[in-house]
């Protein structure tokens, strides 16, 4: 730690499925957390259930991670129609690496009521497993895409009717491809795991919230926004004012630049007060 110097973290997420290892690692996380100055969250959800936040709140700072849309490709119109003739614009989107605290194993027993493909843009550990999945369930509306560039990316989350996010472990804690899905314009689905995918998510306003863990209550959700075409496009309309109001890149570096100088200043002061006194 550089001496008389203000020091400033983000913290992304607690430490969830290496338990054992956190008993001897605590302390010395307990230790570098009371060193620094101050401590940012990505969200005032993450900060209300953290276990760790929760020793410093006079430390913790809220600043949600924002995305600049304006580095996202414009799809073409051929890519447009490519996958309008796939898939046409009533289709769920789900993008990110499929990892064990994903919920798709969710998602796959939830998709065997849903009339509409289900578009999965990813790889990753548990693919093989959940290709299994889909193929002993029978599934045919649920689509393995893969790896694709942003424009394909891109075109998908313009047509999709909307994101789903069946995450259900707090190992989740924010939800980037989540926020994708608001920056276009589109109702999302999530659980409700006490992280950042409820600061994105407002249940009701942006899309729907459900508990983690629950296929009937993610094909409930699912079905919810196929039969109110008006509810949904209301979503995502919503979820986008949010977008633009909380989740901009330049409003995220604005908050980290008025940090920066609060702590420049807090750091001057003290020193001048030393000085002062020596």
């Amino acid at each position: 730690m550089l001496r008389n110097k203000p020091t400033l973290v983000t913290y992304h997420s607690d430490i969830i499925r290496q338990r054992a290892l956190l008993k001897f690692y605590a302390p010395l996380q307990k230790k570098f957390l009371n060193s620094v100055d101050k401590i940012v969250a990505t969200s005032s959800n993450y900060l209300a259930s953290s276990q760790v936040l929760e020793q410093f709140p006079d430390k913790v700072e809220v600043i949600p991670i924002g995305l600049d849309k304006s580095t996202y490709p414009q799809p073409s119109d051929f890519l447009l129609q490519k996958w309008r003739e796939m898939f046409g614009t009533q289709f769920f989107l789900f993008v990110g690496v499929f990892r064990y605290y994903k919920g798709l194993h969710i998602l796959l027993d939830a998709a065997k009521d849903i009339n509409c493909p289900i578009v999965l843009i990813g790889t990753g550990p548990t693919e093989r497993d959940l290709k299994k999945q889909a193929a002993d369930l029978g599934l045919t509306n649920v689509h393995f895409l893969g790896q694709l560039p942003d424009e394909d990316k891109a075109a998908l989350l313009t047509l999709c009717l909307g994101v789903v996010f069946p995450s259900h472990l707090r190992s989740e804690a924010f939800g980037i491809s989540l926020l994708e899905g608001a920056m276009f314009g589109k109702p999302m689905i999530s659980s409700e795991i006490g992280t950042g995918t409820s600061y994105i998510n407002i249940a009701g306003l942006t899309g729907v919230v459900v508990s983690p863990s629950d296929a009937k209550a993610l094909g409930a959700a699912m079905r919810q926004l196929l039969e109110n075409k008006s509810q949904a496009d209301e979503m995502g309309r919503q979820a986008k004012h949010r977008y633009e109001s909380h989740f901009t890149s330049e409003r995220m570096v604005e908050s980290y630049v008025s940090l920066y100088q609060e702590l420049t200043a807090t750091s001057r002061k003290r020193q001048a007060a030393r000085i002062r006194t020596s």
